[in-house]
């Protein structure tokens, strides 16, 4: 019996004779090892509909052909007895072709059938070049002629025709006017069930889709270059293998420059102008075979386009370029002993000018490993249709749709804009391929897309030092001119201060009493209102009046403090004290609070990993910070990268730790306005 969801009742309504049901793929797979858009272009004609009885005569079809055409590796001796029994037969099979120089012929090799040297004409190798980059799958008409062998030919199997198991011919402007149909979850749904996922199970999240979707790019942008790092059995190759004929796998230390640019005899291109994707599979033990491959490879990456001598000029190709390999230890470990590239092989993994050529590191450590309920038994496109989708879509371009509503910020270079640029054209390529999409839409896309351009630059930081310095990625809203910064997850690790440039309003400290340290987030929210503070998060009366004591002082100071149009009479303001490591939260937090509040008032960004020790007196005295090396210790230990402290704790600074001093900047202050100067992150 088969059950419908109302998302395949929609997909059966929009796009019946387009869509299969994915389960039958795995019933008909069994025990064949034909790549998923191969079973999807014949199951997609006669098992797109919800009839069980069409269902079973289009799965007994199916099951037919490919028992009578498809070739299983280990039948490869029957099938060619066949074809010389009958004369001539229909095989499906992947198809790849070789260019016999000392001859001056083309040999045909069939994978499956294992025929060699097939005789082929010259104008259908013309007609199908991706034969000579990779092969093809195809519908094959093969003709055996026993005395073909003793001519010049030297074989018996004859290539009749080639129909490649692709559409024909293909128009979108379906999927562009029924997208409106389906709201934006819907569709992301019905586009990771046509992948075969099942976004619906157990452990798929918000962000576990975005990044599985993430995998799609490479397919509907033209050159862009991505790379996947992460543990074994999270699918990492499967689109580029299964989903499309439109892309190429290269086992490792398979990449040639004849393979991959230009053959230096026949002056034919190679796979970067002939593919739409080409994706270097483990990539952790070797890329390319030839050691000039490399500087070949960076050129590409950079500009779509390379130079080879005796090549006839500049040649230019479209295909993304995808790194694909494995990290076997805890991505913590890899963080805190080298850099997230260091997996890579020898001969790019300290390459920053090619390293800094990708435009998106997907974290592939958060991926979840597959198990048999992670894939879907509904209803979604059919390979085929959904690949020739993907490639449509490579002709629209969205770059320019950021500019609309955002301006990015000042460490964003001309390197990192396109990269993001790039990905959020394709992401709304993908989301939205009729055009409507909101500023919110946008800025989703954008905040993911500065993320993964970050986790390049924040690894070649760390490889090339201060090169890269300029990492705290943020862009700027152009309606309301607030400034966002777009952090990593990973570089938080164990870090409880976060390494980014902070919100207006949130700062660090750290409070003792006695021995027992504790870690301290202030945060001060501002609304407006008339003059209220509000204390959340501390029920301890001493550490609330100092809260109290530093809201005081600034309202007795305001003219000198604050401007009229930034005056507390026209504000709320809330200040939520948290306790994130120790025991009970002590006084001293007075400065911090200070720096929370006026940063708030005035939306202005802190430094990246800041905390503050010290207290202000009611009459604006700074007091010097108790128990001084150990808080500093303890802050740097969770991530501060800068602590601001009294100039009273000045001749204390030599019982730091030089390690943590290496670590956290500890610059001094002796009144509020150099605590203002020394915290505000300077544009």
């Amino acid at each position: 019996m088969i059950t419908l969801d109302d998302l395949d009742n929609k997909l059966l309504e929009s796009f019946r004779g387009y869509v299969v049901k994915k389960d039958l793929v795995r019933l008909v797979k069994v025990g064949a090892n034909v790549p998923v858009f191969v079973l999807e272009y014949l199951l997609a004609n006669s098992c797109s509909t919800d009839n069980e009885e069409k269902i079973r005569e289009g799965m007994n079809n199916v099951k037919k052909i490919l028992s009578e055409h498809y070739v299983n590796p280990e039948e490869s001796d029957l099938i060619q007895s066949k074809i010389r029994e009958k004369g001539s037969y229909k095989i499906i099979d992947k198809i790849s072709v070789k260019l016999d120089t000392s001859k001056d012929v083309y040999w045909a090799n069939l994978q499956n059938s294992n025929i060699k040297n097939g005789v082929i004409s010259d104008e259908m190798v013309s007609t199908h070049d991706k034969m000579l980059m990779g092969g093809i799958w195809a519908i094959i008409d093969i003709e055996y002629d026993a005395f073909s062998k003793d001519g010049n030919k030297g074989t018996p199997f004859i290539i009749q025709d080639i129909k490649p198991i692709q559409l024909s011919s293909f128009d979108n402007s379906k999927i562009i006017q029924k997208r409106k149909e389906f709201d934006k979850k819907e569709w992301l749904n019905v586009l990771l069930r046509s992948c075969g996922y099942e976004p619906e199970s157990e452990g798929f999240t918000d962000r576990i889709k975005m990044l599985l979707l993430s995998r799609l790019i490479p397919m509907v942008e033209s050159n862009f270059n991505f790379i996947e790092l992460g543990p074994r059995s999270t699918g990492k190759s499967f689109v580029f293998k299964e989903l499309t004929p439109y892309a190429v796998l290269i086992s490792g230390g398979q990449g040639t420059v004849a393979k991959l640019f230009v053959h230096g005899g026949t002056g034919r291109v190679g796979a970067v102008g002939q593919w739409d994707a080409i994706c270097f599979d483990e990539a952790t033990d070797k890329i390319f075979k030839d050691q000039d491959a490399v500087p070949l490879m960076k050129d590409y990456m950079e500009s779509g386009s390379f130079s080879r001598a005796g090549a006839g000029g500049e040649i230019t190709g479209v295909a993304s370029i995808i790194l694909n390999g494995n990290i076997n230890q805890p991505v913590e470990t890899v963080l805190r002993t080298s850099h997230l590239f260091s997996p890579l092989s020898d001969e790019v993994n300290n390459d920053t000018a090619f390293l800094d050529r990708i435009h998106f590191y997907l974290p592939g450590w958060e991926m979840i490993k597959f198990s048999p309920n992670n894939f879907t038994s509904n209803f979604g496109f059919s390979t085929d249709y959904f690949s020739e989708c993907l490639k449509s879509f490579r002709k629209t371009t969205y770059t320019d749709v950021i500019e609309e509503y955002f301006t990015l910020g000042s460490h964003l270079k001309q390197r990192d804009t396109k990269p993001v640029k790039k990905t959020v054209s394709g992401y709304i390529k993908l989301m939205h391929p009729d055009g409507n999409f909101t500023k919110e839409d946008v800025r989703e896309y954008l905040e993911i897309a500065m993320e993964m351009r970050r986790r390049v630059k924040e690894q070649l930081k760390r490889i090339g030092g201060m090169e890269f310095w300029d990492t705290n990625f943020s862009y700027i809203d152009k309606e309301t001119q607030e400034e966002h910064y777009v952090g990593l997850p990973e570089e938080k690790g164990s870090h409880l201060i976060e390494n980014n440039p902070l919100p207006p309003g949130v700062c660090y400290t750290a409070t003792s009493d006695g021995e027992s340290l504790v870690l301290v987030r202030i945060e001060a929210v501002v609304t407006s209102g008339s003059g209220k503070l509000n204390i959340s998060g501390i029920s301890s009366t001493p550490v609330k009046e100092n809260v109290k004591n530093t809201f005081q002082y600034i309202k007795a100071n305001e003219k000198s403090i604050l401007n009229e149009q930034h005056s507390l009479k026209n504000f709320d303001i809330t200040i939520q004290v948290s306790n994130l490591l120790g025991a009970n939260i002590s006084t001293g937090i007075g400065s911090a609070v200070y720096i929370a509040i006026i940063s708030a008032i005035y939306k202005k960004n802190l430094k990246p990993g800041l905390a503050v020790l010290g207290n202000l007196s009611v009459g604006g005295a700074v007091e010097r910070a108790n128990n001084f090396a150990d808080k500093i210790t303890m802050l740097s230990e969770n991530g501060a990268k800068t602590v601001i402290v009294p100039m009273d704790n000045l001749n204390e600074l030599t019982n730091v730790p030089a390690a943590v001093l290496g670590e956290t900047d500890v610059p001094f202050y002796s009144n509020n306005q150099m605590l203002m100067q020394k915290g505000i992150l300077m544009e």
